[in-house]
């Protein structure tokens, strides 16, 4: 009876001090990515691995990315057949000179993850969610920590997205990104369909690794936002995203944008319809496309 009161004595005194252990091991904590990050190129930057994002077959001189013709490759393998043929039709009307209408110059809430290409990103942080701020029209999306998608989801223009952390990693899930007549994945008119799912990984980076990524994206895309504060060696920001969408891609693609802070501290409005109704005036967009207008008094 002494032996196994003894056991039983010594059984509860190692649970009682692996449970002291547990409750007073530190809890991780989450990264912190308060300020203003930019990254100033347009597009998406280059895949970490496996396939990448759709190119420009328009090209300029030096062989980087041709902004002001964006004809998508349409020949690429990872497009499905549909998909191909609706971004080669875009590229035929950039070539005549023309721009086919897309989320930002139609000024609308843009998709997931066309919303990436904003220079000029800022995090709100809390508890049961991540704010995820945008200069665009001072656009935002809420991604909700630890928790499913709903089970009967209506689609809406950013989606529904869950998130949480892994270590110094924010994961976002989202799903359920609404489909409409000028919405588009990207700059080159890449489609998409109502299965599109993207994940996103935001994580912290050495300023050496942070600079040479950004410098590697912008030998696609130039550099066209706002200036980086050359005086900062902080850590960036990366993000890399996977894109998955069975009804317009034959297999899933990813893509990075990566991010350092911005030179200038204030944040800046940028207002879509100041920005783009002169283009409409010059008969610039093809199909009649035409930005929104509201003529009705704010007050």
């Amino acid at each position: 009876m002494r032996v196994k009161a003894g056991l039983f004595f010594v059984a509860i005194t190692a649970a009682a001090a692996a449970g002291t252990a547990l409750a007073q091991a530190p809890t991780r904590a989450v990264p912190d990515f308060g300020g203003i990050w930019t990254h100033p190129a347009v597009g998406f930057g280059p895949a970490l691995k496996g396939p990448g994002p759709i190119l420009n077959l328009s090209r300029t001189a030096k062989g980087t990315n041709n902004n002001a013709r964006l004809v998508g490759d349409y020949k690429n393998p990872i497009l499905q057949p549909e998909a191909a043929e609706t971004i080669r039709q875009r590229g035929l009307i950039a070539i005549s000179g023309k721009a086919f209408p897309d989320p930002d110059s139609m000024c609308l809430q843009q998709p997931v993850p066309y919303i990436l290409w904003n220079f000029d990103l800022k995090f709100l942080q809390q508890k049961d969610k991540v704010t995820l701020i945008y200069q665009h029209d001072n656009d935002y999306r809420q991604i909700w920590l630890n928790q499913a998608h709903p089970a009967n989801l209506k689609p809406s223009a950013h989606g529904h997205s869950i998130g949480h952390y892994e270590g110094d990693t924010l994961v976002i899930d989202t799903v359920g990104v609404a489909v409409g007549p000028y919405t588009t994945i990207d700059r080159l008119g890449t489609p998409y369909s109502d299965a599109l799912h993207v994940v996103e990984r935001y994580r912290m980076l050495p300023y050496e690794q942070a600079k040479a990524a950004m410098d590697l994206a912008e030998k696609e895309w130039m550099r066209a936002g706002p200036t980086v504060d050359p005086n900062y060696r902080g850590h960036g920001v990366q993000l890399e995203f996977v894109v998955e969408d069975q009804k317009t891609f034959t297999t899933p693609w990813s893509a990075s944008i990566t991010y350092l802070k911005r030179e200038q501290t204030e944040w800046e409005e940028r207002i879509c319809a100041e920005n783009v109704g002169h283009d409409f005036n010059f008969g610039y967009f093809s199909g009649n496309a035409k930005p929104p207008e509201d003529n009705t008094p704010d007050f």
